[in-house]
Parts: C-alpha cells; structure tokens; sequence
C-alpha cells in the first residue's frame, strides 16, 4: 500500500499581496512530495481554518510579509483549536523580525522561516514532525 502523502495548506493570510514566495514553498513542498493546497492571497483566518478543516491537511504554512504576523497567525491558531483541529501542525514564514519570533512559538506556530532560509528546512521539519 502506497505511503499517505503529506497534505500541506499554504496560505496567504491579510493584506499582503506577495506571493512569490509561498508560490516558491509551495512548489518545494510539491516536489518533496507532499500534496499541496495554496489558498491564493488576502485569506482570512477563517477562511484558512475553514479550508484546512475542509481539505483534512496535516499541516498550516503561512506566509505574511505584511506585518500583522503577531495577530494574524495566532488567530489561526487558536480558530484551529476551537474547530477541534489543534492537532495540525503549524508553521509561518516571510518577512519577521527576529524580536517578534518567540512569541510566535509561545502562541503554537511551531517554526518560523525568515528569508534565505533553504527550502530543504521546513520540508525536514514537516517530514519530522507530521505523524
């Protein structure tokens, strides 16, 4: 029997309207062999939570170059857990300070990915990670 594939949703939550790089993670994803589903730019958190509940994925990766990282990626997080889904892993990436990144993980984004960081790191952590 084939190994289940990996189901990651990338998601572009807010304002921002960059997509280049999610568009870059996402392929990545795809060719380490996770099955990808991009929710396309300006999603809220309730359409994130919504699609990922919906598409059973294992994981959230966010991409927000916008700023509003502090409020946004919580807010997928906690939405998560109260649709019964805070099992998902979660993950963000894009344009954070540094400063900002520990209390990202305190409220349950399990990685965070600033710029130049290789592809082959989240993909790892994804692949070790996701039961």
């Amino acid at each position: 029997m084939a190994e289940k594939k990996i189901r990651v949703l990338v998601a572009k939550p807010g304002l921002d309207g960059h997509d280049r790089g999610a568009k870059v993670v996402a392929r990545s994803f795809r060719d380490a062999g996770f099955e990808v589903i991009y929710t396309g730019l300006r999603q809220t958190p309730e359409q994130i939570v919504a699609a990922a509940v919906q598409e059973d994925v294992d994981v959230v990766a966010m991409s927000l170059l916008s700023g509003a990282h502090g409020t946004l990626m919580p807010k997928v997080v906690n939405l998560l857990k109260e649709q019964g889904a805070g099992d998902k892993l979660v993950i963000g990436g894009g344009v954070i300070p540094d400063d900002d990144i520990p209390a990202l993980l305190e409220a349950g984004i399990a990685a965070v990915y600033t710029p130049g960081t290789p592809t082959s790191e989240p993909i790892e952590f994804i692949k070790a990670n996701v039961k």
